[in-house]
């Protein structure tokens, strides 16, 4: 197991990404100006609607970009280390290492041609050149049992077809694992599996980074996911990040717009219908010259300020740093988006 000490006990920090799309008509601002830290075995959750560059920011930190798209300026740095300064072969040394990625649909992510033990021995062994087959199997058979997959010996056999969509979940966790990694991400890892998979590979991994001392961060959609599962929170729009905090802060009282939107759209014993946030998230190419959500803002109506100038992020009196001209006029009257059931 790696060595986790840090002198200021931040593992991963980002500072000022900037991602960009290559195209003809010149390069349009994907993920604009974000940065966050990871510390030392805790979990950060990402959330944002589809598109709002989550996945991006974390793929990045892979460097996994898809083709077209590049980091076009800041940081990202692992203890000390700027991932963008290391070469390709540098890169790969730490991917599966030191950062494992449990990818949102595993069926997709393993080879179909290719035994589960077949797969995961082979993650096993690019990091460990050491290791003899027979040890790299017993290895497997040990990470699958540490998930919670009965009879590994046999399961090992199986090709991902023949395994349900919990099980393939829970092997795509052991691959992930299979290394120590100091830092773990998690994108959608409970994507289209029912409520008590969900909730049975959620503690399989807790379960598991609990074992090797990984932090986590966890990208998804589900609030739900990020109250039970996450220490900190950012919340990101439109390729920005607009609020950030530990969860039960944000979740307590919301200092952005944004953010409060998104807890009223989740179902309560208190609403019968959920809330829905008017409008839909502009078009990296044709974001507002402001606050990228002052279309969608009760807040920003009229307001020339909202228009014009893009909000940094500050701190706020709830204790967490939003990316609002205004929050505090939502703290103070928290009944000013007016957000129906």
């Amino acid at each position: 197991m790696f060595d986790k000490s840090a002198d200021d006990g931040v593992l991963l920090r980002v500072k000022n990404l900037v991602i960009v799309s290559e195209g003809p008509d010149g390069d349009v601002v994907i993920v604009d100006d974000v940065s966050f830290e990871v510390r030392l075995g805790e979990v950060l959750c990402i959330v944002g609607e589809s598109g709002s560059g989550k996945s991006l920011t974390m793929l990045a930190v892979m460097g996994l970009l898809p083709a077209g798209l590049r980091v076009d300026s800041g940081s990202i740095e692992l203890r000390g280390r700027d991932l963008l300064k290391l070469s390709e072969n540098e890169l790969r040394a730490v991917r599966g290492r030191e950062i494992g990625m449990i990818f949102q649909d595993p069926m997709t992510s393993m080879n179909p041609l290719r035994r589960v033990g077949s797969q995961l021995a082979e993650a096993v062994r690019l990091h460990q050149r050491g290791l003899s087959r027979r040890d790299a199997l017993a290895r497997v058979y040990e990470l699958l049992r540490s998930v919670g997959v009965p009879q590994p010996e046999t399961r090992a056999k199986a090709f991902p077809h023949q395994w349900s969509g919990g099980m393939r979940q829970r092997a795509m966790i052991a691959m992930a694992t299979a290394n120590d990694p100091v830092l773990l991400i998690a994108d959608e890892p409970t994507t289209a599996l029912d409520v008590t998979i969900q909730s049975q590979v959620m503690d399989s991994l807790a379960s598991t980074r609990e074992k090797i001392g990984s932090a986590m961060v966890l990208i998804t959609h589900d609030l739900g996911l990020a109250a039970e599962n996450a220490s900190r929170i950012a919340i990101m729009y439109s390729g920005r990040l607009v609020e950030t905090g530990d969860v039960a802060d944000v979740f307590r009282q919301p200092g952005h717009a944004y953010t409060k939107g998104l807890l009223a759209s989740v179902l309560t014993g208190s609403r019968e219908r959920a809330y829905a946030i008017p409008g839909s998230p502009p078009s990296p190419r044709d974001r507002p010259g402001g606050c990228a959500f002052a279309p969608r803002c009760p807040l920003a109506q009229g307001r020339t300020r909202c228009q014009e100038e893009v909000p940094v992020l500050r701190p706020l009196a709830n204790g967490t740093l939003a990316a609002c001209h205004f929050a505090e006029e939502l703290l103070a009257n928290e009944s000013m988006l007016e957000l129906s059931s």
